[in-house]
């Protein structure tokens, strides 16, 4: 086959991805707004995962996870956001094929492996609250490490399996998505052969890997919540609902805007907000949650506290 056959007949060497509008007059502003986003990000997640690690008071599973997530929030947050600041900083919205794909699959893999990750700790808060008698023995940390490790997994498998019936599909036309990062439905809607199979797969593997995870949060808290109703002191009530609360602010907060995202018609009226409740879930969330669980949670306060007690010592006696 010649090279100008084959370039007919195979997928184009690179894409353009619209991003939030062409508005050049919002390019700096927007570059500035998201770069402030980032390093808050990096900086609160990272932050988190030091004090899980180095503060022994932390060291239990529910923080263990929490470290996990935060782990997991900075590696998503840089798939996304790396990308769109060095379009916003370079005016090159061009993305090659290879590149589309590798954002495409580590933000499958994170998304996953974020959705069992809230699941396994709202399962720790239901027997925490709900079996606190047996929570020692149910919650060890062999079984905290095997349910992380198969969350990471499960978004590891999900991902390969999604990512290689995508990247079968024969792109043409404008190549044009019409979007900030390579997500599914838009780089479908950019497809010139057949994407019924890959709608398929991945259709089956959403509804159980993101409606399980889903369905499993809500069943943990109905349980915990019907738990903390029955606790007859309203002091009592605060402190049982005090260990939770951050993380259903979490799991409200992601999955409401992953719910919108999906379900919302992508007609060319709704598109631009389809965009935004997408920035917010793949941008804000892993920015709003270190926050939320500082703010909210009195160990992580009062680790943190600590370690800037001990950074300033540090610092005022040249150690």
């Amino acid at each position: 086959m010649e090279k100008g056959e084959w370039d007919n007949h195979t997928s184009p060497v690179e894409f353009i991805l619209l991003g939030m509008g062409n508005v050049p007059s919002l390019q700096t502003p927007l570059f500035l707004l998201s770069l402030i986003i980032y390093l808050v990000t990096m900086a609160a997640n990272i932050l988190i995962v030091l004090l899980v690690v180095a503060d022994r008071h932390l060291h239990t599973p529910m923080y263990f996870f929490l470290g996990n997530l935060s782990s997991l929030e900075t590696c998503y947050s840089s798939t996304i956001l790396s990308r769109l600041l060095a379009s916003f900083l370079t005016g090159d919205s061009t993305i090659s094929v290879h590149g589309c794909m590798a954002q495409f699959y580590f933000f499958g893999y994170f998304l996953v492996s974020e959705c069992y990750l809230l699941a396994m700790m709202s399962y720790d808060r239901y027997l925490a609250i709900c079996q606190p008698l047996l929570y020692a023995s149910l919650m060890t940390w062999k079984v905290s490490l095997q349910l992380a490790a198969a969350s990471w997994l499960v978004g590891f498998f999900t991902s390969t399996v999604v990512t290689s019936f995508v990247s079968r599909l024969k792109f043409c036309g404008l190549k044009v998505i019409d979007h900030f990062f390579c997500d599914f439905t838009p780089l479908l809607e950019v497809a010139c052969s057949d994407t019924n199979a890959a709608r398929l797969v991945t259709f089956t593997l959403a509804v159980f890997n993101l409606v399980f995870p889903f369905l499993s949060n809500l069943a943990s808290y109905v349980c915990i919540i019907a738990a903390i109703l029955r606790i007859p002191s309203s002091v009592g009530r605060q402190k049982a609902f005090s260990t939770c609360s951050s993380h259903l602010i979490v799991v409200t907060v992601f999955y409401g805007t992953l719910i919108i995202v999906y379900l919302m018609p992508r007609t060319p009226q709704l598109r631009q907000l389809n965009k935004v409740f997408s920035f917010f879930y793949t941008v804000l969330t892993p920015l709003v949650n270190p926050l939320i669980y500082s703010l909210r949670n009195r160990e992580v306060r009062e680790a943190l506290k600590k370690a800037f007690r001990k950074a300033l010592a540090c610092t005022q006696s040249s150690c």
